[in-house]
């Protein structure tokens, strides 16, 4: 069997920055294990496996270890690959997921995502994900990932995380944020649990990272980086239940898988 695929970075407009992702399209769906074995061999964050065609495709999302619900950066990833290839002719594509419905827009260079919100709550911090951080926040908040507050930027920045504790905290994954010297926002991402120590940028954690700080800071359009050592940029924005993700994306190489 041979299976076409992509590898794209997202949330940047140069290779070797952003966070990588692999596309998979399918002609029909693939047992899991198969999928599964495929985005461990690929050792990415994630690898997007999509079926479909006409502007409609089923998009699933999985890291080396596991599969989850929802993810940005192979999203606007899978977008990207479909616009260029088989999409041409479309400026919208919709994705059908475990997360609901899932658009996405092609405005210029830039390729905008439909999400849902995931706003926070309060949240009282476990000893793993103190101790696992490093350094103290000064808020905790949670919704499918908690969310750690810190003053600053530099603080976000300079993050040694312990990812043996951090993997033993009963979220998904620890969202480090702060507002951001130059920018409304900045923040890290850590899911040592799924596989995923650091990820490079992450659009999942932006769903609750939008409602936070628009609230936060009052404004609707946030401009946000990931200030990971790829490092992202996003262009933001707090649209009541749904928010939306803006970025670039850069084809890295394409290819076929054989098995």
């Amino acid at each position: 069997m041979k299976i076409p695929i992509v590898q794209v970075d997202a949330f940047t407009s140069q290779v070797f920055r952003g966070n990588p992702a692999a596309i998979c399209p399918l002609e029909s769906w693939l047992d899991d294990q198969t999928l599964q074995s495929i985005a461990a061999e690929n050792n990415l964050s994630e690898t997007a496996f999509l079926v479909g065609g006409s502007g409609r495709y089923e998009i699933r999302w999985m890291t080396p270890a596991a599969e989850v619900d929802l993810c940005g950066h192979a999203t606007l990833a899978s977008a990207f690959v479909l616009f260029g290839d088989a999409e041409q002719a479309r400026d919208e594509i919709l994705f059908t997921s475990k997360s609901g419905e899932l658009k996405v827009r092609r405005e210029g260079d830039l390729l905008t995502l439909d999400f849902p919100s995931r706003p926070p709550q309060p949240m009282t911090a476990s000893e793993d994900l103190l101790e696992g951080l490093g350094h103290p926040p000064r808020e905790v908040w949670a919704a499918r990932d908690y969310l750690a507050v810190f003053e600053t930027e530099n603080e976000v920045r300079t993050l040694a995380p312990d990812f043996g504790r951090l993997a033993r905290v009963d979220r998904f994954a620890v969202i480090a944020t702060a507002r951001g010297d130059r920018v409304d926002f900045v923040s890290r991402f850590f899911a040592p649990g799924k596989g995923i120590p650091e990820d490079p940028v992450t659009g999942s954690a932006h769903c609750t990272l939008i409602p936070f700080w628009s609230r936060r800071l009052g404004k609707k359009k946030l401009h946000a980086l990931q200030v990971s050592p790829r490092g992202g940029e996003l262009f933001c924005e707090d649209r009541g239940e749904r928010v939306t993700i803006s970025g670039r994306a850069v084809r890295y190489l394409q290819g076929t898988i054989e098995i």
